[in-house]
């Protein structure tokens, strides 16, 4: 087999290559704008400027050499401007914190001028401190990475499979569970907020638990950062780094934090000066004389909370289309203390969510009604509800309408 001149090789596979997306008026122009924008991802993804150093990522070797090159040409500078917002041009300091440049004692160059952004193939021989050559034998490795160079790039965060995720499994199903009953909320993720062993959050669509959380230590822009296995709920996981994490909620809209299951002691018996006033759970019967409430009675109920008087709150039951136009009866009643009682109201209210009663009703001025609190439960079956609330367990567990059970 005849030798392969790699240089023709690229020439040919060129004619192929993805025109490059920057706007502008030359392919040569657009491909410094194209490389010049490579290295403001760079500096927006790590918070800082690349750097020379043989124990540095390939890439990020690549980009210092660039940069060193479009600073020393006239015609990138001139081509460039109004394209750097962050000066990345003038200086070789860049502070994320404040998006300004700072000054930087240590300042690398390239002593060969240039009129224009250079090649992959010049830049990889500045990297090496070679000078260009017409031609490179396929059998010389020069350009290989080196085995150091692979696990610094490998350190670049990735999905794999997931070998122990029965073990996170239960826990997902669980979060879900205590998201459908209201037990967890989500909250949006405020810009680097801290990052902790058990966290969850959603991104990208995908719960996403912090398994663990290695020592803390100092990058190489002299910030703290730990390694984390952050494991995802489609059975992934990944092995990234704190900052690479807040960088991915930061960037995701919809990335959210998945909230603590606490509502406070529901039924505490201690009482202080900030606790939220006593109120009830109370459970009511209707008297209505609606031919299927009459048939259905003994299972239709409706499940409130109040902070006062039961009995007051239902004294114009009659003609409160809240309380199907009717009398009610009250049926049971759970004393709270130190309770969110709108947070509990609308946890019951989920939770029982498959079995509210579907009924229209004529209120006393000829328009319908749709009552939204009235539920098609056995008494014995909200009483267990509300025991797992109290317990804490709720979250484990479902109603299911088909059976009139609370199964796990």
């Amino acid at each position: 087999m005849s030798e392969i001149d790699l240089d023709e090789l690229c020439s040919e596979l060129s004619e192929y290559a993805k025109p490059a997306k920057a706007e502008g008026g030359s392919a040569k122009e657009q491909r410094i704008i194209a490389g010049f924008e490579e290295i403001e991802r760079f500096v927006e993804e790590h918070g800082g400027l690349p750097r020379h150093g043989e124990k540095r990522d390939i890439f990020e070797r690549l980009y210092a050499v660039r940069l060193d090159r479009l600073r020393e040409s006239a015609e990138c500078r001139a081509l460039l401007k109004g394209r750097d917002p962050r000066r990345l041009l003038e200086s070789a300091g860049y502070d994320s914190e404040s998006s300004v440049l700072r000054e930087d004692p240590t300042e690398y160059r390239v002593s060969a001028a240039v009129d224009a952004e250079p090649s992959d193939a010049e830049l990889l021989d500045a990297l090496r401190g070679d000078e260009p050559t017409p031609s490179s034998d396929i059998k010389d490795l020069r350009n290989v990475r080196s085995r150091e160079e692979i696990r610094a790039a490998e350190e670049v965060a990735k999905r794999n499979p997931c070998d122990d995720f029965e073990i996170f499994r239960p826990t997902f199903e669980k979060v879900q569970s205590e998201l459908r009953s209201g037990l967890r909320q989500t909250l949006k993720y405020k810009d680097n907020a801290e990052v902790n062993v058990g966290d969850i959050f959603i991104l990208d669509g995908q719960k996403a638990l912090v398994a663990t959380k290695g020592e803390p230590f100092t990058n190489y822009y002299g910030r703290p950062d730990s390694r984390l296995r952050v494991v995802y709920d489609n059975g992934t996981e990944s092995d990234l780094l704190v900052r690479s994490l807040q960088r991915a909620l930061n960037k995701d809209k919809a990335s959210r934090r998945i909230t603590e299951p606490d509502l406070g002691p529901l039924f505490s018996d201690e009482e202080d000066g900030d606790d939220l006033p006593t109120g009830f759970i109370y459970v009511l019967q209707s008297k209505s004389d609606h031919p299927f409430i009459t048939e259905n009675r003994s299972v239709i109920h409706k499940i409130g909370v109040t902070g006062g008087d039961v009995k007051k709150r239902i004294g114009n039951a009659k003609k409160d289309p809240t309380y199907l136009l009717a009398e009610v009866e009250i049926v049971r009643t759970f004393k709270l203390s130190n309770v969110n009682r709108k947070r509990l109201e609308n946890l019951l209210h989920k939770f029982f969510a498959s079995a509210r009663l579907d009924l229209e009703l004529m209120d006393r001025f000829g328009g319908q009604v749709e009552p939204k609190e009235w539920f098609l439960l056995p008494l014995p079956v909200i009483e267990e509800a509300i025991q797992k609330i109290k317990d804490g367990s709720i979250g484990s567990f479902q109603y299911d309408p088909q059976t009139a059970r609370i199964v796990s």
